[in-house]
């Protein structure tokens, strides 16, 4: 079997592996680097449980294959932690009641995340839309949308 070296930063921070290249990006998160907050549900892109960002954009870990990673920019759930104190929106959510049995729960947060760096007071049909690649079998979306909707109220920050 072929292995590649790949370059590219995950959660602010630089690391190179060695794997084949047609190793799905959801794999090596899970595996390569321990980082099971990101899900495997569908396996074909449908479901986004495996969502991350790339780039800034949220996309379907289980269709990014580690040859497409050379110096990207990939953040999973773990990445938006910081000095070990959840974010607003991760706050919002708990808050809200918009986590149920969790399993939806990173990949909403990360396309949440995804339309607030972009767009910091976004409609409800711009919330409705951004999470529309994922889905959640417990709380019926509601919760989840206010949950975003009090992070933009809050601030424009996301971060915080």
């Amino acid at each position: 079997m072929k292995f590649s070296t790949i370059k590219f930063e995950l959660n602010g921070k630089p690391v190179e592996i060695e794997v084949p290249p047609a190793m799905r990006l959801l794999d090596i998160l899970r595996e390569t680097f321990k980082l099971t907050g990101t899900k495997e549900g569908c396996g074909i892109g449908e479901c986004g449980a495996c969502t991350v960002l790339l780039n800034g954009q949220a996309v379907a870990s289980c269709l990014l294959l580690a040859g497409q990673l050379e110096g990207t920019k990939i953040t999973t759930i773990e990445g938006l932690v910081h000095d070990e104190r959840m974010n607003l929106l991760q706050r919002n959510f708990l808050e809200c009641g918009a986590v149920q049995c969790g399993f939806c729960t990173p990949g909403m947060l990360l396309s949440a995340y995804a339309l607030l760096q972009k767009d910091a007071r976004p409609t409800t049909d711009d919330i409705k839309n951004a999470i529309a690649g994922n889905l959640c079998r417990c709380t019926g979306y509601k919760q989840i949308i206010q949950a975003i909707q009090k992070s933009t109220e809050s601030l424009s920050d996301p971060d915080q």
